[in-house]
């Protein structure tokens, strides 16, 4: 086995002067920082006093399993020969809240369009997004259901 190492730093930014003094009293902004790489501006969801102009973590969890699924599947067309010449995803999630804080997620979809240059490979193109799913890190760190629900197209000439 093989271990890959990751570090970001979390640093909460809503101290509007008063701390945690009371529930309505501070920001719930924090920056995301990862070296090398922009920083990313996060707030909770708006449901939970967020700030609906910032990523919340309900939004990077979605974004990363759409993306560890479209990289994955980009390496098997790559590796098969199928030429994919655009792909986007309009992943959707459910997250139930329960009754007293907290929660989870309870399914995550992912709508991969591609676009590929061969009409003979549209079926094995379709097929690959399983093999994708099985072998993307994120979705098999999850403890709920990931689905997938892709369409192909050839790209028109």
């Amino acid at each position: 086995m093989k271990e890959h190492h990751y570090k970001t730093t979390i640093v909460w930014t809503g101290n509007k002067g008063v701390g945690t003094k009371g529930y309505a009293d501070y920001g719930r902004e924090y920056t995301v920082s990862i070296e090398n790489k922009p920083d990313i501006l996060g707030s909770s969801d708006v449901a939970f006093r967020g700030d609906k102009t910032k990523h919340n973590p309900e939004d990077m969890l979605l974004t990363a399993l759409s993306t560890c699924h479209m990289l994955w599947f980009l390496h098997l067309c790559s590796d098969a020969g199928i030429i994919v010449v655009d792909y986007k995803d309009n992943a959707t999630a459910v997250m139930d809240e329960v009754q007293g804080g907290g929660g989870h997620f309870r399914e995550a979809t992912l709508h991969p369009y591609v676009v590929i240059t061969d009409a003979n490979r549209i079926d094995e193109a379709n097929e690959l997004h399983h093999e994708a799913h099985r072998k993307c890190f994120i979705a098999n760190s999850c403890n709920f259901p990931v689905k997938h629900e892709p369409s192909c197209s050839v790209k028109s000439t």
